[in-house]
């Protein structure tokens, strides 16, 4: 997504207006005004205007939007002082570079017009080449404003564009996850919380048969919305069963197929880590295998409320990486009542504002101590949160609860 982000701001700064030096002299004696116009006739950078009215002197600024305005002080029908503080009340006017222009060299003068708002100071009428210096400087300086405020405008647009889009790639991710289960031998909840980026977070369930349940979850590689589209992909894949050759009873022979499918080389570069789990209801064993993914955790609660955890490991490869390889399908048996949870590693990988990131071992015990509370997903969101001092975090926040 940070690639995809580069370029829209990039495209953004492309197209940014060119800025040409203008000024505009507010001056009541015509003779002043021939001179400075003379003095910028043979400049091919600089535009001239001339108000000779003071009172129209706010329109003409507003409609012809100069990155300088030269201003006399002496004027009748409008105090040169008080027109500045309407240049500076004026929101189109407020910001441009304002030179004004007096017969004399008056240290108190001088200090009102800063006061009031006056950028620069002139004795008229000055030498040409000091009075160009002064007009390139002043206009240089606001036409850098800008541009500086029309790209910071265009990024916020284009991250708000892209902010969207993301938060309808999370939408739509969300429609394809399965709905919670709430009655049966197996129960199942989750919580999905996509970060900012939205990573390649998806996962699933689904009863392969009368007594088989599978249940996985799997993490792409990177983030956006190419991650995001892999994730779905192999999620659909493991839905429908599709991978040639698979008994989808066997976790090892899943991993497999999906190794084969899913080459990192014809999916520009992305690979992604999973664990797959199959549950047989007749024995009450679990099968299950991983590739490259944070362990699963099988956890019971005992009498005295204790929590015991038992770490299902990943230990097969990743996905994707190297192809026709084997993965080891392990089994263990699940006592009633015991609970299973499938997570990503955005659930512990949390960096705190001190820099430090949460470690894994101290995820395990924040699960094992009494601090985590039913349901433990929100309650481990909740902390995560606090943790990272952000309810947005870093990375996909997913966790899915099987109990037995």
């Amino acid at each position: 997504m940070s690639i995809d982000a580069d370029n829209a701001g990039n495209d953004a700064l492309k197209t940014l207006p060119k800025h040409t030096a203008t000024v505009l002299l507010v001056d009541d004696q015509p003779i002043v005004a021939e001179a400075v116009r003379r003095m910028l006739a043979e400049e091919g950078d600089i535009v001239f205007h001339y108000c000779s009215d003071p009172t129209k002197a706010i329109g003409e600024a507003n409609r012809l939007a100069p990155t300088v305005i030269l201003q006399d002080l002496v004027m009748p029908e409008l105090d040169g002082l008080t027109l500045v503080k309407f240049f500076r009340a004026n929101p189109p006017t407020r910001e441009i570079p304002l030179i004004v222009l007096s017969t004399k060299e008056e240290p108190i003068i001088k200090a009102q017009a800063f006061a009031v708002g006056a950028n620069d100071y002139l004795v008229k009428l000055p030498d040409k080449l000091e009075m160009l210096a002064r007009i390139r400087y002043h206009s240089r300086g606001y036409i850098a404003q800008l541009e500086r405020n029309e790209a910071y405008r265009r990024l916020a647009e284009s991250q708000k564009q892209l902010a969207d889009e993301v938060a309808q790639a999370a939408k739509y991710v969300c429609s394809l996850l399965p709905e919670p289960i709430d009655k049966g031998p197996v129960r199942v909840d989750w919580r999905f919380v996509p970060s900012m980026q939205l990573g390649g977070d998806s996962f699933g369930y689904h009863w392969l048969d009368e007594d088989h349940f599978a249940v996985y979850l799997l993490d792409v590689s990177g983030h956006g919305v190419g991650a995001s589209l892999l994730s779905v992909s192999a999620m659909n894949v493991l839905r429908s069963q599709s991978l040639p050759n698979t008994d989808f009873r066997d976790p090892g022979q899943v991993l497999r197929g999906l190794n084969t499918t899913f080459d990192m080389d014809l999916h520009d570069n992305k690979y992604f880590t999973i664990w797959y789990g199959v549950y047989r209801q007749s024995t009450r064993q679990l099968l299950y295998a991983g590739g490259g993914h944070p362990p699963a955790l099988l956890c019971k609660t005992g009498d005295g409320g204790a929590t015991s955890l038992q770490t299902l490991d990943s230990t097969g490869p990743i996905i994707g990486m190297v192809s026709d390889l084997t993965f080891e399908t392990n089994c263990i048996a699940i006592e009633p009542d015991m609970k299973l949870y499938l997570f990503s590693d955005g659930v512990f990988e949390i960096d705190r504002p001190d820099g430090e990131m949460w470690k894994f071992e101290e995820f395990l015990d924040f699960i094992s101590s009494g601090e985590a509370r039913e349901p433990l997903a929100d309650c481990l969101l909740a902390h995560v949160q606090e943790l990272h001092d952000s309810k947005q975090l870093s990375d996909d926040f997913s966790m899915v609860e099987v109990a037995f």
